[in-house]
């Protein structure tokens, strides 16, 4: 690959001088008692019935509890349910924790929790999420601590689908002014909100797992990636975010005095997706040939800086159904050049065997990305022609279909094997899922309908090791890799550990100094 790495390093080399010019010698003016934290965006909506962006669902684990959670393998966990069991397939009984108390003093029953569902079904509160609990068909509350559901059909993804942030528990009442005034049972309380500018959060006391040790949390939002880089530099902010730094301003700020860098595995994951309407690109063997054209290392190293690990599945490589034992596409631009000449693709007198036509967003890394990717497939003869987008454009270019190929990322979807079902069931294309590759395979199509409705997580890993094979060999995406979780802070602030999802829980554990 002919990537120009000398201009990345100039690039960082820049960057570091800027933060030196523009901090100097500057002092920390923090409150002892309060860890700065910056933010790229305001919450759209603090009622996790409602929100859906980033921020707000980052903010809601901080505020609210879920009946249940997941451990970093996906496995579900108890959160405001001690217990729990299906004593059919329809029906999920919940036995809650006593003494769990709202931000308010309310004592948290199982009214709340019917409550907070049947506001979101009864469309009493507008919401996005209404579509995801279409399955629960009613829900009772035997006695305060009790709560049964009731579903229509079996549904494997179910107990998945009440973990955060996908969903939370708000206290009975609640109206559409939660979004301003936030009341969960979480590790910390909103004190303060003023649009666009800052969020303060205090500790809860009494919160059932134990006070968090930090204080108070002064998230600002603070758009530019540059001035979240200086603040960090002077010394005025405590952390920097959670990815929202470039992966070289990220060098650059490691290597100043009094700032540290966490770096750990996460599950947000870069894709190719690849149309099988088209001509050329129906062919498995071209699909294939264009995963093995893929250096996927030397992506990681010059764009990435190293922040990312490698993707051979949708499923990261932790997960309790991940299935290694899946065919791989390690660079092999030999074997590409093979699958194509068998495939009917000879190259021409230019050398070029054909043309596809890649479409980006407008970001930075997406343009970079297909720049480096067009060096790397002209290798094996296919010339590939880059569309960057406007963001609407985009996502309607991509629902209708209309492209060959194009590259975007999931984020937090993939942590659950439905996942597979979502992008790959031939029912699944837009408006109704997100198989905008027009993939059809009837023994697929079988396979994720079965395991949709098997509650036995045995048996349904075993569908879904099934599942795995049969994507890797027809390759519908071409798998990148998952994004590091990179969280830049000063040293005063120790004990910082990012779950996988790339979460703020890790406040609750922090210490500062």
């Amino acid at each position: 690959m002919k990537l120009d790495s000398a201009g990345f390093t100039l690039g960082c080399a820049i960057l570091i001088s800027a933060l030196a010019a523009g901090c100097g010698h500057g002092s920390s003016t923090q409150d002892a008692r309060t860890v700065t934290f910056l933010i790229e965006s305001m919450p759209i909506n603090l009622d996790p019935r409602v929100g859906t962006d980033a921020q707000s669902q980052h903010l809601d684990g901080l505020i609210f509890d879920s009946l249940v959670a997941h451990d970093a393998k996906m496995n579900i966990i108890p959160d405001l349910a001690e217990t729990w069991e299906t004593p059919d397939p329809l029906t999920y009984v919940f036995h809650l924790r006593r003494g769990v108390k709202f931000h308010d003093g309310r004592a948290l029953t199982s009214a709340d929790v019917k409550f907070t569902f049947d506001s979101i079904l009864s469309g009493a509160v507008q919401s996005p999420k209404r579509g995801t609990y279409e399955l629960v068909q009613s829900v009772e509350t035997p006695d305060d601590a009790t709560v049964v559901f009731h579903l229509r059909s079996p549904y494997a993804s179910f107990l998945w689908n009440l973990t955060l942030p996908g969903i939370a528990i708000v206290p009975k009442g609640s109206g559409a002014d939660e979004a301003q005034k936030p009341i969960g049972t979480g590790p910390f309380r909103v004190v303060s909100m003023t649009t666009d500018e800052e969020i303060i959060l205090e500790r809860n006391a009494e919160y059932f797992r134990g006070a968090p040790k930090i204080e108070r949390v002064h998230f600002r939002v603070v758009p530019e990636a540059i001035v979240r880089a200086l603040e960090l530099r002077k010394g005025t902010a405590d952390i920097g975010g959670v990815n929202s730094l470039t992966p070289d301003m990220v060098l650059a700020l490691v290597k100043q005095p009094g700032i540290i860098v966490e770096q750990q595995p996460g599950t947000v994951i870069a894709y190719i997706s690849l149309n099988f309407d088209d001509p050329i690109l129906a062919h498995r063997e071209v699909r294939q040939a264009l995963a093995y054209a893929t250096d996927r290392a030397t992506l990681i190293q010059y764009l990435l800086r190293g922040q990312a690990q490698p993707a051979a599945s949708l499923l990261p490589p932790n997960h309790w159904a991940y299935d290694p034992n899946v065919k791989s596409y390690g660079y092999n631009p030999a074997e590409a050049n093979r699958l194509l000449e068998v495939r009917g693709f000879p190259r021409g007198r230019d050398g070029v065997r054909f043309h596809l036509t890649l479409k980006t967003s407008t970001e930075e890394s997406a343009r970079l990305l297909g720049q480096a990717l067009a060096d790397q497939w002209k290798s094996v003869g296919v010339a590939l022609d880059l569309r960057p987008l406007e963001t609407a454009t985009f996502f309607s270019d991509i629902s209708r279909g209309s492209f060959q190929l194009y590259t975007y990322r999931w984020v937090g979807a993939n942590n659950d094997p439905d996942i597979f079902n979502y992008v790959f069931n031939s029912k699944k294309m837009p408006p109704d899922g997100a198989n905008r590759g027009h993939y059809r395979n009837p023994a697929l199509d079988a396979l994720l309908d079965q395991q949709g409705v098997e509650t036995d997580r045995a048996k349904r890993k075993v569908i879904l090791s099934e599942v795995q094979k049969i994507v890797a060999e027809d390759e519908p995406y071409i798998n990148l890799w998952f994004g590091d979780n990179v969280c830049v802070h000063r040293d005063r602030i120790t004990g910082i550990a990012i779950p996988p999802g790339g979460d703020y829980d890790f406040l609750d554990q922090a210490t500062l100094k």
